[in-house]
C-alpha cells in the first residue's frame, strides 16, 4: 500500500497533517488550563519572528538542532539510533575550547578553522567508541551511547571545577576565549549589505555552516560511494553483506560522522555565543536533535526545515513563558506532542492517507 501515496505526500503532507494534529491538540490543552490559545500562538509568533532579535535567537536555537538532527540522521540512514549527541556535543565544546584558549588568534578567520576540526574531532571521539562496540561486539548502539552521555557530563564537570576554571573564579567554566576568536554575528554579516539586524541576538556565521553542512551531507548520503552503502546497509543488513558492503566499516563512518556533526554544534554555542564553556552548554539539543531528525525523515533539507519550526517552538516558548501566565513546561509539552504525532504516532497519520490516495488511483483507473 506504500507505493499507493506519492513521495511528495511522505515527505511533506504526512509531517504537515501531524503538526497540524499535535498543534490543534496542543491548543485544547492550553484552554484546558483557562488560557486563550489565539492569543498564545501571536505571542509566539511575534516572540519568535516579530523581530530581528526575535530571528536571531531562533535562528540560533535552529542552528544547534540543524548539528544534532543531521548527527541523527546520518546515522539513522544505517539504521543506528545514535542518541548520544548531548555527549558528543559536550565534548566537541572541550575541542572547541581547548583550541580557542591554545593560541592568542590574531583572527576569527584562522580560529574558525581550527575550532571546527577540534569540535568535530573530539565528538566523532567520543562516538567511536560505542560504534566500535556495536560493530565488534554487538553492544546496542542505543545503550551505549545512552552511558556516554552521562559519562561526557562527568568528565565535563570534573574539567570545569578542577582542571579548566581560572584561579579564583566561582562558576564552573573556562576562562573567556581571546578576542580574535570572536564570531561575526548575523548583525556583521548582513550590515555591509545594508540590512539591519539585531546586534544583540546571538544568531552568528555559525548558522551559514550548518547551512553547508546540510548540503554537504546531502551530497555525501546521495552522491557518493560511501553514502550508498550507508543507505544500503540501513536497507538489508543481509542484502548489503551479500553485496560485499563491510558491515564494520559502515557502522564506524556513520557514527565517526553523526558524532562530528553533533560536536560542530559547539562552534555556535561554545565559541559563537558564550564565547567560553560553561557547564550545561549543550542545554538538551542533542535530545532535540532526535525529534528535528525524526520529523525531517532523516533527509538534510527535512532537517533544516524541522529544525527551524523547534528553534521558533524554543525562542516563541521563552518569549510566552515571560508575558504570559502560561508555565514554560507547556512548551515542553507542545515539543512532546510535535515528537510523539512525528514518530510514535507516524502511522495513524500514514494509514489513512495511503487509503486515500490509493481510492483516488482507483478512481482514476
Amino acid at each position: 500500500m506504500r507505493d499507493a501515496m506519492p513521495k511528495w505526500a511522505d515527505l511533506v503532507l504526512i509531517p504537515l497533517v501531524s503538526l497540524v494534529l499535535a498543534f490543534a491538540l496542543s491548543a485544547l490543552v492550553i484552554l484546558a488550563i483557562g488560557e486563550d490559545p489565539v492569543a498564545a500562538v501571536r505571542m509566539m509568533v511575534s516572540g519568535a519572528l516579530g523581530s530581528t532579535y526575535a530571528w536571531g535567537y531562533t535562528l540560533y536555537y535552529a542552528t544547534n538542532f540543524i548539528f544534532t538532527g543531521l548527527a541523527v540522521a546520518v546515522a539513522f540512514q544505517a539504521r543506528l539510533f545514535n542518541i548520544g549527541g548531548e555527549g558528543q556535543a559536550m565534548l566537541g565544546g572541550l575541542g572547541v575550547a581547548l583550541i580557542c584558549l591554545s593560541l592568542p588568534w590574531p583572527h576569527w578567520a584562522l580560529a574558525l578553522p581550527a575550532a571546527a576540526l577540534g569540535a568535530a574531532l573530539f565528538g566523532a571521539a567520543w562516538a567511536a567508541i560505542p560504534a566500535w562496540l556495536q560493530a565488534t561486539r554487538g553492544s546496542h548502539v542505543v545503550i551505549t551511547t545512552i552511558m556516554f552521555n552521562f559519562i561526557a557530563a562527568a568528565v565535563l564537570n570534573y574539567l570545569l571545577v578542577n582542571v579548566m576554571r581560572p584561579i579564583g573564579a566561582m562558576d564552573p567554566a573556562t576562562a573567556k576565549f581571546p578576542p580574535g576568536t570572536h564570531l561575526p554575528s548575523l548583525h556583521d554579516l548582513l550590515a555591509p549589505f545594508g540590512i539591519a539586524f539585531s546586534r544583540a541576538a546571538p544568531a552568528n556565521i555559525t548558522f551559514l555552516i550548518a547551512i553547508a553542512a546540510c548540503v554537504l551531507v546531502w551530497l555525501v548520503l546521495w552522491r557518493t560511494r560511501l553514502g550508498y552503502e550507508i543507505r544500503a546497509y540501513g536497507h538489508s543488513e543481509p542484502a548489503a553483506i551479500y553485496a560485499g558492503i563491510r558491515p564494520v566499516r559502515i557502522v564506524m563512518a556513520a557514527m565517526l560522522i553523526s558524532g562530528a556533526l553533533a560536536g560542530l554544534m559547539a562552534v555556535n554555542n561554545v565559541m559563537g555565543e558564550a564565547e567560553r564553556l560553561v557547564l550545561n552548554a549543550v542545554e538538551g539539543a542533542g535530545f532535540i536533535g532526535i525529534a528535528v531528525a525524526l520529523m525531517g525523515r532523516s533527509h538534510p533539507f527535512g532537517v533544516f526545515l524541522a529544525a527551524l519550526l523547534f528553534g521558533f517552538l524554543y525562542q516563541g516558548g521563552a518569549e510566552l513563558a515571560l508575558w504570559t501566565d502560561i508555565p514554560r513546561e507547556m512548551i515542553v509539552v507542545i515539543q512532546a506532542l510535535v515528537i510523539l504525532f512525528t514518530g510514535a504516532l507516524d502511522n495513524m497519520v500514514r494509514m489513512p492517507l495511503e487509503r486515500l490516495f490509493l481510492a483516488l488511483r482507483r478512481g482514476r483507473a
